[in-house]
């Protein structure tokens, strides 16, 4: 099992319900994969540092999770064929990463 981060960002043209289903979705999937949901964030909407599809700002959101690394293809696939994923990347952490991800979490708890 890997250590994964994946920010992706969804078209702002959706509704909040829309949002919240796209989100499950992908949850629901790397849940059925055998992932462990390590961490959730919803950074809200989001200008873009330049235009994507036409479109000046997106609804971003951060997953943190470990997983067997073959679930994350299937996953990107998912990514590339839903049209309302505007951008998505994926990162394994190190442990230097994963160490710097829970003093991060940690701090937004504490308001910090």
């Amino acid at each position: 099992m890997n250590h994964y981060e994946t920010v992706f960002i969804l078209n702002p043209v959706l509704s909040e319900e829309q949002i919240k289903e796209t989100v499950k979705k992908y949850e629901d999937f790397l849940v059925s994969k055998g992932a462990k949901m390590v961490n959730k964030e919803d950074w809200g909407l989001k200008k873009l540092a330049y235009p994507i599809q036409h479109k000046k700002s997106g609804f971003y959101h951060l997953f943190e999770y470990t997983v067997d690394g073959a679930t994350i293809e299937p996953l990107e696939v998912m990514f590339r064929r839903d049209e309302r994923m505007m951008r998505y990347l994926t990162v394994a952490l190190d442990k230097h990463a994963i160490d710097w991800a829970k003093e991060r979490v940690k701090r937004i708890k504490t308001g910090a």
